[in-house]
């Protein structure tokens, strides 16, 4: 595993063209995204929505413009699995999977959301997504105009949706819960699989994402040291902080800011 999954990748994209007033997909596409939740987890209520994953999976099979897919996320020694299956009726079923370290669990399913939509859209007699996941809410933070650290990721989806729902007015996608404790044949195959995989690293020492985001913090501090004292203004519109000690201040950081 090379060292550059260490690296810290930019989370916030609060400008991008996917989330202004009028361009957004809530606002244009509205009737195109679907989400199906389940909460209660009782006999009864666990056996009807087994039975409607159930049937989906079997609509899906015997209909071309359907893109089935079930996907997972797990995490093992600080390295996160994602994987998903992708059935199209009279197709071999596509497996895709992706190693990464340094990165949570909503990021990596919001990545295997993405790597999702983008297989599927590939096609073009596709009309019709389904993606059954355990992680709804990581899928709802899509379609999240509001502020949150995943808008990077979340505005690739976005864009990658707004081509597919432009192409038809028929084109949709419907995200389906599936929680642990449906234990669905489908999901749980995925799911155990995805706990299949041993990796390790080549730099255990480097594993930790306060290491790496240490290591970028620093650079940035040192760069700007470097340009400051590079600079013509130096010493003619800027004092020396010092504290009580008569010491000069450097630039530094804490969490969640410099």
């Amino acid at each position: 595993m090379d060292n550059w999954f260490n690296k810290v990748f930019p989370l916030f994209d609060p400008l991008n063209p996917e989330f202004s007033p009028g361009n957004r997909i809530i606002d244009i596409f509205a009737s195109c995204f679907f989400f199906h939740t389940f909460s209660k987890c009782n006999d009864k209520d666990l056996n009807k929505h087994i039975q409607q994953l159930d049937d989906l999976a079997i609509k899906a099979s015997g209909i071309p413009s359907i893109a089935f897919v079930v996907s997972d996320a797990s995490i093992k020694n600080n390295i996160v699995t994602s994987i998903l299956y992708i059935h199209i009726h009279n197709k071999p079923i596509t497996k895709i999977l992706h190693h990464a370290v340094n990165v949570t669990s909503t990021e990596a399913e919001l990545f295997v959301i993405r790597c999702s939509i983008n297989q599927a859209t590939c096609h073009n007699e596709i009309s019709k997504i389904i993606v059954v996941t355990n992680s709804i809410h990581v899928a709802r933070k899509i379609f999240d105009s509001l502020l949150h650290p995943f808008q990077k990721q979340s505005a690739a989806v976005l864009k990658k949706l707004q081509m597919f729902f432009s192409l038809h007015q028929e084109n949709s996608i419907k995200f389906w819960e599936c929680p642990s404790c449906c234990n669905w044949s489908l999901h749980k195959a995925v799911n155990a699989e995805s706990k299949l995989f041993y990796l390790t690293s080549l730099f255990p020492s480097k594993l930790s994402w306060n290491f790496s985001k240490k290591q970028k913090c620093n650079d940035l501090v040192n760069r700007w040291k470097m340009i400051f004292q590079a600079s013509d203004s130096k010493g003619k519109y800027f004092h020396d902080l010092v504290d009580g000690n008569e010491n000069t201040l450097e630039l530094s950081y804490i969490k969640g800011g410099l």
